[in-house]
């Protein structure tokens, strides 16, 4: 935990509200700050310790809190800071309880909501509501970098052939069958062959884990989908460059997602690594 640096006490002159972004690990916490940096906009970093980069807070104003704190000492860094719109981005593993080490507030509000915390989906919705009744206004990444949102089609040079459609097609149902009970928002499928599912790990190390799986033949497909629950301005499946290098290093031939209701983090890079491994990057429709 540690107090906001200097640079927090003094606003730029702006007429947009003042954006917190309260940063887990990744690189999109860092394109957000870069995008209110250039378009002049004030923003404060709360950074989560143990997964934000020490880099994105280099010269920018910030705060370092433990996750455990984040309910109760992170909001009052927020407010200290004059925070008035919050972005909640990047990867940070679901602790234990006993690891968690939570502060008073934070307490609270775990007991408060229950049962409800042992999924992303009740845990992250009853978090917008507490941030919002503390006074903030709750955006998704996409409102500060309006390029993010996935779009519809073949992003790179590789598209997909008739027997990675089919892979596609399987993993969405199957995607979105563990998105329903809250579980996760990947799976991993190839030849019609369910590899793996998305849980607690992440898409890295669930790509990692069914590398080992691999049949041998044609590479599978990587498949991100939104939960049908899901708050849709917290955790939207993200996919770059990472996640396409480690498809590429699983042997998988490529990678779909849910267009308009999924993230990629620099297209341009994304485009080019999948080009460079040949691999297929495509948007694909959400249910009707």
């Amino acid at each position: 935990m540690s107090t906001p640096t200097a640079a927090s006490a003094s606003p730029r002159a702006s007429t947009q509200p003042r954006l917190g972004i309260v940063a887990g690990g990744g690189a999109l916490p860092g394109r957000i700050a870069a995008a209110c940096q250039a378009s002049g906009r004030p923003f404060f970093v709360l950074a989560i310790e143990g997964y934000a980069d020490p880099a994105l807070v280099a010269d920018r104003p910030h705060a370092w809190v433990r996750l455990g704190a984040a309910g109760g000492r992170g909001i009052d860094l927020l407010k200290d800071a004059g925070v008035q719109e919050l972005v909640l981005v990047g990867g940070v593993r679901r602790p234990s309880l006993a690891s968690l080490r939570p502060d008073r507030r934070t307490a609270m509000f775990l007991t408060k909501i229950g049962r409800a915390a042992f999924g992303d989906d009740g845990l992250f919705g009853a978090v917008v509501k507490m941030l919002e009744a503390e006074g903030f206004r709750v955006v998704g990444p996409d409102t500060i970098l309006g390029e993010i949102r996935a779009v519809e089609g073949v992003y790179g040079a590789v598209a997909p052939d008739a027997a990675a459609w089919a892979d596609i097609e399987r993993g969405i149902l199957v995607a979105r069958a563990i998105g329903a009970l809250d579980i996760g928002q990947a799976a991993v499928v190839q030849q019609g062959v369910v590899l793996g599912v998305e849980a607690i790990e992440g898409t890295d190390a669930l790509i990692a884990r069914t590398a080992a799986l691999r049949r041998e033949g044609r590479g599978g497909v990587l498949v991100k989908v939104k939960k049908p629950e899901q708050e849709a301005r917290v955790d939207l499946p993200v996919i770059g460059v990472q996640t396409v290098e480690g498809a590429a290093a699983a042997g998988l031939v490529g990678i779909a997602i849910e267009a308009g209701a999924a993230l990629v983090v620099d297209r341009d890079a994304v485009v080019a690594a999948a080009d460079r491994a040949g691999l297929f990057v495509v948007g694909v429709k959400g249910p009707a």
